[in-house]
């Protein structure tokens, strides 16, 4: 049986995170993949705001903010008001945030080294492949694809006609 296109997806996140999580714990370090984009982010940048985050790392909002939560929980970020909005809150690395990121851009560059070998054993690379297809779904969602092909005729985003109450005059 072939397996659907989610199930894949899973599959692939499973055999590239699990080999990274795995990575780090090998490096001696206590730290989960998801919170590179957010790392990524601030080891360029001071600060940043969550929607900050989430923008440049390539995250939703409520996964940047839970993200963050779980970091800060870790006592990898601080997080304080902003200074221009009180409602806005500001992230930065802690002091261990810092001191781990000479490890981590180790490890970085083993995981970038890793994705490259992989690239060049396919043939279509995978990271130009997914590229596409965020591009793709970005400018068409899959929800819309799906709504489509669950009505026959239907390839736009307008809403369902509703059905006419009229008579018909075909015989």
């Amino acid at each position: 049986m072939k397996r659907g296109l989610g199930t894949q997806l899973r599959h692939l996140i499973e055999l590239l995170d699990g080999a990274v999580e795995q990575a780090y714990v090998d490096a001696g370090l206590d730290y989960r993949p998801r919170y590179t984009p957010v790392m990524r982010v601030l080891a360029e940048q001071d600060s940043a705001t969550i929607g900050t985050l989430a923008a440049l790392g390539g995250l939703t909002q409520p996964a940047a903010t839970q993200t963050v939560a779980l970091m800060a929980k870790k006592g990898l970020l601080t997080i304080a008001a902003s200074g221009e909005d009180g409602r806005q809150r500001m992230v930065s690395l802690s002091a261990d945030g810092k001191a781990l990121l000479p490890r981590l851009q180790v490890c970085w560059q083993a995981t970038k080294s890793a994705a490259d070998s992989l690239d060049a054993e396919l043939a279509f690379p995978l990271s130009t492949c997914l590229e596409q297809a965020i591009a793709v779904l970005e400018r068409r969602p899959f929800g819309a694809r799906i709504r489509d092909a669950n009505l026959p005729g239907r390839h736009d985003d307008s809403p369902p006609q509703e059905p006419s109450t009229q008579p018909s005059n075909d015989k």
